[in-house]
């Protein structure tokens, strides 16, 4: 199994920045690829941002592009998120996710095996 933890989440001014990490413990040698999602009330569950665990390669959400990295560091088996230049439409509980194959695809829920609690973010106008 393994285990997801976020931290980093809160509240902040449009334009601002915050960064999102997400610790993972357990049997982290299985894990094939990390993504942060999102759900904004009302609103399903999306993918915001993914990273390949071996080579890094990373995909991004169209709405996130150009303010959001996500970033590894694989020694302290951390994930994590740099979010700039953020809107009030970026407010929602951020969750990291882990999967051993992405077998719908990165953007789908059901490609991951676990979750985190997750973390809020609030961005006022």
């Amino acid at each position: 199994q393994v285990q997801l933890v976020e931290s980093g989440g809160g509240s902040v001014q449009a334009g601002g920045s915050l960064r999102l990490s997400c610790a993972a413990s357990g049997d982290t040698a299985s894990t094939f690829y990390m993504a942060w999602f999102r759900q904004a009330p009302g609103k399903e569950r999306e993918g915001v941002a993914g990273i390949y665990s071996l080579g890094g390669s990373t995909n991004y959400a169209d709405s996130v592009k150009g303010r959001f990295t996500i970033s590894q560091d694989k020694a302290k088996n951390t994930l994590g998120l740099q979010m700039n230049s953020l809107k009030p439409e970026d407010t929602a509980m951020y969750y990291c996710a882990e999967a051993d194959w992405l077998r719908y695809g990165w953007t789908s829920q059901r490609s991951y095996r676990y979750w985190g609690q997750g973390t809020q973010v609030t961005v006022s106008s």
